[in-house]
């Protein structure tokens, strides 16, 4: 009798078969592409820390949604960049707010676009923080209560403007239920909350705070943001998430995180987002500037990897590229 020799690179020995059992694919539509809408430029401006990413005025901005859109891009994440901030970042909830405005002429151009704006009050805050500071006897502290209703005024005014989703990112206790509550009362029911249920305190943001203009004038964000040791704690706050009204969930970062994402997918099987931050973009951008790494091969590799362990949707700066790539 013939030994039975198991063989598994029977299914390994051309593209197409390997193509015909692949577990997990990539597609354009699953990539959301973050942009930088700004009332300080007047033209598309580089950000030095991430190749080929760029602050735009609303008139580029425009174009440059509409290209990505072309391409087959079908939803974006927009942060803003105001001329002036303040204590109360009342721009982040202003009628003529950067973003509110910017909102309002993508959806005259491009109706089918999904426009998915950003919440938080960092870009807006004279200070960097993520809520309204208090001084306390330790310094100073960032309270919580006052600053969700601030976060939720600002996720009201930009549904009002036309966001399709309005995303959370402070990670203050109790946003999304009060998000919730005020969209809800305007009128708001079909909004979907998108919310960073799982943000950690990463050092993997330096380059999006160059390009948000966000850095904090002092201290850190481990106070709200979440301790990087805590997996357990993640899915405790996804769950608090849930409870309050989200609709999709984020987790970020996602190259460190991939252990998160997996457990936050199999736990809740709710619509899983990652985002694939800015220092990760860096530093493989770099690899590849330098001729150390072969930048598209990496890159499918990095989003396989999001899709594997369990993202639905990814959030990364390469969105344009890989749709070129891939479609």
């Amino acid at each position: 009798m013939l030994e039975l020799l198991r063989r598994p690179r029977r299914l390994r020995s051309s593209e197409t078969l390997r193509q015909l059992v692949r577990e997990v694919t990539i597609e354009p539509w699953q990539c959301i592409y973050p942009m930088f809408v700004s009332e300080k430029v007047a033209g598309p401006t580089p950000i030095v820390s991430m190749p080929n990413v760029f602050q735009y005025d609303v008139e580029h901005f425009i174009e440059e949604a509409k290209t990505a859109h072309a391409d087959g891009i079908r939803a974006i994440l927009v942060f803003g960049i105001p001329a002036n901030k303040d204590d109360v970042a009342s721009g982040a909830y202003a009628q003529e707010g950067i973003v509110q405005r910017a909102i309002r002429r993508l959806k005259q151009e491009v109706s089918d676009l999904i426009i998915i704006a950003d919440v938080c009050l960092c870009e807006y805050m004279e200070h960097g923080h993520c809520g309204i500071v208090q001084r306390s006897t330790d310094g100073y502290e960032i309270v919580n209560d006052p600053s969700v209703e601030l976060i939720a005024r600002a996720a009201v005014s930009l549904a009002e403007a036309g966001a399709d989703i309005v995303a959370p990112s402070d990670m203050m206790d109790g946003r999304v239920s009060v998000i919730r509550r005020e969209l809800d009362l305007r009128g708001f029911q079909t909004v979907p909350v998108m919310s960073y249920a799982a943000k950690f305190c990463s050092a993997f943001y330096g380059p999006f705070r160059e390009a948000a203009e966000s850095t904090p004038h002092f201290g850190d964000r481990r106070s709200y943001q979440m301790d990087s040791a805590n997996a357990n704690e993640a899915l405790r706050e996804v769950a608090l998430d849930l409870e309050e009204g989200a609709d999709l969930l984020i987790v970020k970062p996602g190259l460190p995180y991939l252990d998160i994402l997996w457990r936050v997918k199999e736990r809740f099987k709710m619509p899983t987002a990652v985002y694939n931050v800015s220092g990760e973009y860096a530093m493989l951008k770099a690899a590849a500037q330098n001729g150390w790494i072969d930048e598209k091969n990496a890159v499918l590799e990095l989003m396989t990897s999001f899709r594997r362990a369990g993202a639905d949707l990814i959030i990364t700066y390469w969105a344009r590229e890989i749709a070129k790539w891939i479609g």
